[in-house]
This record gives structure tokens, sequence and C-alpha cells, in this order.
């Protein structure tokens, strides 16, 4: 391992073989990990979704990459060990640039109405009290309180019990690796993961959110402009229920109990049935 360039087969995540990146930071053993042979005759394209360590990491080591971003272009993940997708290569990604082509509160919009649709009692519309039949939109962004990338180290070092495997993903800001991994932890919920990943960009933007972990079907972030006030975190509530029902329905059961658990919390936890 040198202090510049890319060490061993890391450099086959790029499209352009990493050019120009340097990581900085010595690697523990790992090698990548090639999406399911299906994916590769779909998209024609001879490139791993990742690059994924053999043993568990510290969150030190994630904190460090996380600060190498900027010039290595890869986005680190703390991964869930055991029988996992990437651990047995059975992902699917899906082209980044697919991201672009969806709109968060387009996306909600049509979550919420497909849902409405589908209840039978007017009563059940009372769990997404106080917008009921009608999404609300996007929230308005929070005020930092942190620095995002701090509180993304610090959760970090949280969820690095000694069971977390390092994933390296080659993507341009942390989001976009939740397709570039080929995760599909949500598929019951949503087909595709691009929205997604679209939803977590919107997020980045306007909450410091930062995609720290994944497992088979939860998501782990960090949060450093988190809602403070009852009405704003109402607002997110609905947003969060859009992008994973199961949160609130199997959590607090109403948008407004969830909604208390949102204000000033730096980390929001998701999974899926």
């Amino acid at each position: 391992m040198t202090t510049t360039g890319l060490p061993g087969d890391v450099h086959r995540l790029f499209a352009d073989g990493g050019e120009g990146r340097r990581l900085s930071v010595a690697l523990p053993s790992g090698g990548v990990v090639w999406p399911d042979p299906g994916y590769l005759q779909r998209y024609a394209t001879r490139r791993p979704a990742l690059w994924l360590s053999d043993a568990p990491v510290t969150g030190e080591l994630w904190a460090r990459l996380r600060a190498d971003h900027a010039g290595s272009g890869l986005w680190p993940l703390l991964l869930e060990d055991s029988t996992q997708p990437w651990s047995a290569g059975q992902i699917a990604p899906e082209p980044v640039s697919e991201i672009d082509f969806y709109d968060p509160a387009a996306f909600m919009a049509e979550v919420w109405s497909d849902w409405v649709n589908k209840q039978d009692d007017e009563s059940a519309l009372e769990d997404l009290a106080p917008y009921g039949r009608y999404s609300p939109g996007l929230a308005a962004a929070g005020r930092l309180v942190a620095d995002p990338g701090a509180v993304a180290d610090r959760y970090a070092r949280i969820l690095a019990d000694g069971s977390r495997l390092l994933g390296l993903v080659a993507v341009d800001r942390g989001a976009d690796a939740l397709a570039a991994i080929g995760w599909q932890g949500a598929l019951y919920h949503n087909e595709w993961t691009a929205p997604l990943a679209a939803v977590l960009r919107s997020w980045e933007d306007r909450f410091g959110v930062r995609l720290v972990g994944l497992g088979f079907n939860t998501l782990d972030l960090s949060v450093a402009a988190p809602p403070t006030t009852s009405r704003h975190a109402a607002q997110l509530a609905a947003e969060h229920w859009s992008f994973c029902p199961d949160a609130v329905l199997q959590g607090p059961g109403t948008l407004a109990g969830y909604a208390e658990q949102l204000r000033s919390t730096q980390t929001w936890s998701f999974w899926w049935d």
C-alpha cells in the first residue's frame, strides 16, 4: 500500500480505473464484490459493485475513510456481516444516473396516495394525523447543530461494535451508495432503490444526513440538522413514513408519536419487513 493511488483491485470500482484518485488510508485485507451475473448481462458492465473487508473494522477507520472521500471517491459503509447479499454476491446495482430521474416530493406524494387509496376503512387514516388523506410535502430544511462529518464519525464509532464489515463504494456522495451497492432491503416497499437514494440526497442537503451503515433490510443514518419543534418534526415524520412505513407503524404507530422521537435526535434508523 502506498500513500498515493488506489491499492489492490479497488481501482476496478471506477469506470475510468480510478484515474486521479488517491487513498491515503491503509485498508485491511479484503476484495471486490461482483454483482449477480444476471445484472452483468443486463447492463453489460464489467465493474464490481463494492470493495468488502474480510473482517470487521473500527469506527475510527470508517471516520478516516469518510474524511478521505473527497480525494478517493470512495464512500465507506459499515455493513452487517453473516449471510448478507454483499457477502454472497447476490446484488443488482442500479445505475447512479437513474437517481436524477426521481423527485423526492413526487415520490412521497405517490407513496402516500397509493396507500390511502388501498384503505377500506377511513379510520386507518387516523394513523396519518394531522395530515390524513393528503401528503404535506417535504419539510423545511433543519439548522445544523454540528458538522455533518463529525456527527457521522460519532455514529460510526457506535455502530462499529466488532461485527460490521467495511464496504467501499465509488460514488460522489454517500446517498448514491444505496443504488450503487445494489441494496434491496426495501424491495417489498419499493421495487427500485434509486428513488430512495433520491430521498437520501434530499436529506443530505436539508438535514445534514450521512449514510453510515446498512444491513439486509436496515439503514443507519447520522443527522446533523434535526428538527427541534413538534411542527417541524411532524412534517418530517410524514417523509419518514413515505420512505419506510414500517418504522412508523410498527414503532410508535402514529405520525404524532413518531415525530416526538425525531426531535433533536442525531441518528435515524429504518427497517423494512
